[in-house]
């Protein structure tokens, strides 16, 4: 029996007869039953209404110690998920681990449907619901625009226009073709990713002005780091008028890692006086240090742009700044073969072809290419020409002296001009025109080896020397009117021979001889630096008496050298080896030498990507964003778009 012991009334002092309720046996049910019964029973033997109303204590689930049952697995499909019971039907998550709630759950919401699987078939189907479950649970969570990949994502295409040097308008074409590609393959996830890309023209612009400024900084970075430094320049006109001079900056750090970026463009308004340049120059080097490292300056060969280097070189020693001032080599050979002065040939070439290839008369060149194919000529067509630069003229002349045979026939065919006609014939003019073709080539040959790529100045002065010992070798041809070399002529003398009459090419050799006189005095600058290059482009077999006393004592040392004398490094590999602290002479010259621009080529490349990037069609572009674009389409440095991005983060 329970008895339950009320409080005592307070009377005249004399102690109260305990109460006992009688609430009857205990009878075995669940908690929630027991409670109910013990409430309705204290109700009904309650009699006296002066006892107060028993209220039932708050119980907690921690203190009831309620763990999770390994067998409600197989009895009702439930799983332990952080310490809750979880479902693995419906996958939904119960608050307490109380198998009343979990078998309720069960019975009520799956049983008629799960409860025909007993035995084995009711272990593979929890099996089955298990696997399902941790499939869902461990699958990556579904990709949704992502703000930070849709602006690298912009970054990238924006970086792609600059290095092509499309018009910032192309961003929204871009972005339209990326979509209906997406949409093409039926991926319109995708297609929502590309569609919250921003590329208009405005963003475009903004995203250059800021990988402007990351490869700005990266430059700055270089130059302030490195040990020598040289600077190339060049004047053009762009295509609007505006003069427009461009600096490039060659640095070496003490690794001998080079690097050739854009340093300034600058519009030169006015005049152009040699005061204007180097008041920019001298403004750009200024930024990061002065002259104090600069090794040379080098400006392409044009007559009026040596007078005005002479004039800046002056400039440069009233300011204090020692530092070897030459003329482009590319400019210099492309200057020399303009001396031959034999325009009289170009003319009537020029002429034959405008005749031949002209398209207001159409019908006159699809006749003419009809009469090659009929001939079987060595070549289809005749290229059209007009005031061929010397540069590219080689191939252009060769073709046409190739085909003289048939181009005569067929002017005989239309007549149109008797004076053209007799040209084709006449030996002076084939001897001349043939000489021209061969030196063309010889000096576009040598062209071409200049401008290649990763050269250092002593590879281009050794083009230049080979070429003048070229020279003097066809000069003594000529003389003995031996026409080995010369391939044109050669073909025109046994031809001419055949019908019993000689050449005579030795009437070229005062041509020959205005070619070698002009290599000898433009080079001057760089004759005065053959010790210099010899010595760096073999240290090892050099004479030691010859060279200066600060370089005797290592070169003795070098030369004895058993490690070094076996190596066949040359150039920069070779000076790499060189220990700094033995050899601190040597190692300078090396890292002077690479320095160096060897020619002015990369100006040349960048006046022709400015004259494509302000064309007409988009001529009002401005001078700070036609040098942003310029920059970043012709620098080295790779722009981390993740580093980039971090950055701005911050």
């Amino acid at each position: 029996m329970f008895t339950f012991h009320g409080p005592q009334r307070a009377g005249a002092g004399q102690p109260q007869e305990e109460k006992c309720l009688d609430l009857g046996p205990i009878q075995e049910c669940s908690p929630i039953a027991g409670k109910q019964h013990g409430i309705q029973m204290l109700k009904e033997n309650t009699h006296d209404l002066s006892l107060p109303m028993i209220t039932p204590k708050q119980r907690k689930v921690d203190s009831e110690n309620r763990s999770f049952k390994e067998r409600w697995e197989l009895d009702y499909f439930f799983i332990r998920n952080r310490d809750k019971p979880q479902c693995l039907i419906c996958s939904q998550t119960l608050a307490v681990c109380k198998e009343y709630n979990v078998k309720r759950h069960y019975y009520s919401q799956h049983e008629k449907v799960y409860g025909q699987y007993t035995g084995e078939l009711r272990i593979a189907m929890m099996n089955d619901l298990r696997s399902k479950h941790f499939d869902q649970t461990n699958a990556p969570p579904p990709s949704v625009p992502n703000e930070k990949a849709a602006v690298k994502a912009s970054y990238v295409i924006c970086e792609e226009i600059v290095k092509r040097k499309r018009a910032f308008s192309d961003g929204p074409f871009v972005k339209a073709c990326a979509i209906k590609m997406a949409r093409a393959f039926g991926n319109e996830d995708l297609a929502k990713h590309f569609e919250s890309v921003s590329l208009s023209h405005q963003t475009v612009a903004r995203r250059i002005s800021v990988m402007d400024q990351y490869v700005n900084r990266k430059v700055h970075n270089v130059i302030t780091n490195c040990a020598y430094f040289s600077v190339a320049l060049d004047e053009n006109t762009d295509i609007t008028g505006i003069s427009q001079l461009i600096i490039f900056i060659r640095t070496v750090d003490d690794n001998f890692e080079t690097s050739e970026e854009l340093l300034k463009l600058t519009s030169l308004q006015g005049t152009r006086k040699e005061d204007d340049i180097y008041n920019e120059v001298k403004c750009a080097v200024a930024e990061y240090g002065g002259f104090k490292k600069c090794t040379s300056i080098i400006t392409d060969g044009a007559k009026s742009t040596v007078v005005k280097n002479l004039c800046l070189s002056t400039l440069l020693k009233r300011d204090g700044i020692e530092c070897m001032m030459l003329h482009c080599i590319v400019h210099e050979e492309a200057l020399i073969g303009t001396l031959l002065k034999m325009t009289d040939v170009m003319e009537i070439v020029i002429r034959i072809t405008n005749l031949i290839s002209d398209k207001k008369c159409a019908l006159t060149r699809r006749r003419f290419k009809a009469y090659l194919e009929e001939l079987e000529a060595a070549y289809g067509d005749l290229p059209l020409h007009k005031n061929v630069r010397w540069l590219s003229a080689g191939n252009y002349l060769s073709r046409f002296f190739s085909l003289r045979k048939e181009m005569y026939l067929f002017l005989m065919e239309i007549k149109c001009d008797p004076v053209l006609e007799e040209s084709l014939i006449d030996g002076d003019f084939l001897s001349s025109l043939a000489f021209l073709t061969d030196i063309t080539l010889h000096l576009n040959y040598l062209n071409k080896k200049l401008q290649e790529k990763d050269q250092q100045v002593s590879q281009l002065y050794n083009h230049i020397s080979s070429f003048r010992n070229t020279l003097m070798l066809l000069k003594l041809n000529l003389l003995r009117n031996e026409l080995t070399h010369l391939q044109s002529c050669n073909e025109l003398f046994q031809e001419i021979e055949e019908n019993g009459t000689t050449l005579d090419f030795s009437r070229f050799v005062p041509k020959i001889d205005i070619l070698i006189d002009n290599f000898t005095q433009r080079f001057q600058e760089f004759n005065k630096m053959n010790s210099s290059f010899r010595l760096f482009n073999n240290p090892l077999n050099t004479n030691i008496a010859n060279e200066e006393a600060k370089y005797q004592m290592e070169l003795c040392e070098i030369q004895s050298d058993m490690f070094l004398a076996s190596r066949v490094e040359s150039g920069v590999p070779f000076f790499k080896l060189l220990p700094k602290d033995k050899y601190p002479n040597m190692r300078n010259l090396g890292l002077k030498m690479t320095s160096m621009f060897g020619s002015t080529y990369i100006c040349e490349k960048a006046f022709s990507d400015l004259n494509y990037i302000k064309s007409k069609y988009r001529s009002s572009i401005s001078n700070g964003t036609l040098q942003q674009i310029l920059r970043l389409s012709t620098t080295n440095i790779t722009v981390d778009i993740d580093e980039l991005l971090s950055q701005l983060s911050h």
